[in-house]
């Protein structure tokens, strides 16, 4: 039987969508349910500061919960990642929301939205702790019910 498939997104898939994409994954395989996470980014050419594959606060929030991330570059969303997936989050209304729409017609109507702020406009710690909570719960739902963010 094939994984039921969670999309986080956020704009360079480096930095929210790569920890939740994490966090969710150890959570899942440690739970034995039969749900996987990807993550993809929406403006990766927006990330002109991200330096290396990975953000280093996400390396070390995933570090801190013992869980080594994998080391792959940043992807940009398509619209078979839209397609293939049974659940899409975007990290944030206020960014994510217009991109889908100007990249991805009417997707911005058929995801959740989550409220998570990025580095320009709240602390790491902050943010990480958000995430980890929110994928926590939605982790716990998909166990329970199968469906929705």
């Amino acid at each position: 039987m094939g994984y039921k498939q969670v999309l986080f997104l956020c704009s360079g898939n480096y930095y929210r969508s790569r920890f939740a994409e994490e966090i969710f994954n150890h959570l899942a395989t440690s739970q034995q349910i039969e749900w996987r996470a990807s993550s993809r980014g929406l403006a990766l050419d927006r990330g002109t500061e991200n330096i290396g594959p990975i953000s280093h606060f996400t390396l070390h929030a995933l570090a801190d919960r013992g869980i080594i991330a994998s080391a792959r570059s940043p992807l940009a969303c398509s619209v078979d990642d839209l397609e293939c997936s049974d659940i899409v989050v975007a990290m944030k209304e206020a960014e994510h929301r217009l991109l889908l729409g100007e990249r991805f017609p009417g997707w911005e109507n058929r995801v959740s939205y989550w409220h998570v702020h990025d580095i320009d406009a709240a602390e790491p710690a902050d943010a990480i702790t958000l995430i980890d909570r929110l994928v926590t719960e939605l982790v716990a739902n998909c166990r329970t019910s199968g469906a929705s963010a």
